[in-house]
């Protein structure tokens, strides 16, 4: 693992930090790599996504964005859509952890989460239209949490909202004082880790199925997968509640 990116697991969490703090964090095509070989090689039953320094993450590289042309600008946030992509597909949930800024590319990652938490004081915006370029790649996840209307104001007027005004659009699902932000984490993380992870698993594939399937489909999907919850009979964790 390079330098961009710190990795720790930890009596079954794991944890991966954005390492970039000089720079906000900014997503380069490094950082996007490093971050992509880890959630792939991660192994926890639950992970948590943070950043180091004073911002969870600024966005893209503005550099890297400058330096782009029309024959690699699909390459580099496709590398964007991949980090996304692989953190949707892990089996265990992932919590982003939220502070300082949560801008551009960085609130696309912290989308494809399945839970967030922001300190209050957390500044979350889509800015790249007054960069002249429009939102892309998991940009499409913000109509399913917020709604069209609240999605469309946050991508083509590119003003920030606070964290509080985040948890009031559904955006995040909590908020606290950021002196509070790390006990609220391994709070939301123990509680889980009571979950058991086979159902955790089958869980978090079934969301992404409502998410993305007509409702008969999704409601036929959710019977076969509870079905396959006794495939071995009776779940363990049921059964101890009857002892």
């Amino acid at each position: 693992m390079g330098t961009l990116v710190e990795v720790e697991v930890a009596a079954g969490v794991g944890r991966i930090f954005l390492n970039r703090p000089a720079k906000v964090n900014a997503l380069s095509s490094e950082l996007l790599d490093e971050l992509l070989s880890a959630v792939r090689k991660i192994d926890a039953r639950v992970v948590v996504l943070a950043g180091r320094g004073r911002a969870f993450c600024g966005g893209a590289d503005v550099n890297e964005l400058a330096s782009l042309a029309e024959d690699t600008a699909a390459s580099f946030v496709l590398k964007i859509h991949s980090v996304c992509e692989a953190i949707r597909a892990l089996p265990v949930p992932v919590v982003a952890s939220l502070h300082g800024a949560c801008i551009g590319a960085g609130l696309e990652i912290a989308a494809a989460c399945d839970l967030r938490i922001a300190a209050d004081g957390t500044q979350l915006a889509m800015p790249e239209v007054r960069l002249g370029i429009p939102s892309v790649v998991e940009a499409a996840l913000l109509p399913r949490l917020v709604g069209a209307g609240r999605a469309a104001w946050l991508v083509l007027t590119g003003e920030p909202i606070d964290a509080r005004t985040a948890c009031d659009w559904g955006l995040v699902e909590e908020t606290c004082t950021p002196e509070l932000l790390p006990a609220r984490t391994e709070r939301l993380v123990k509680n889980l880790l009571a979950g058991d992870a086979r159902a955790l698993a089958m869980q978090k594939e079934l969301l992404r199925t409502w998410e993305e399937a007509p409702l008969a489909n999704s409601i036929d999907t959710s019977a076969r997968t509870f079905a396959t919850a006794y495939r071995d009979g009776a779940p363990p964790a049921l059964k101890r509640l009857l002892r």
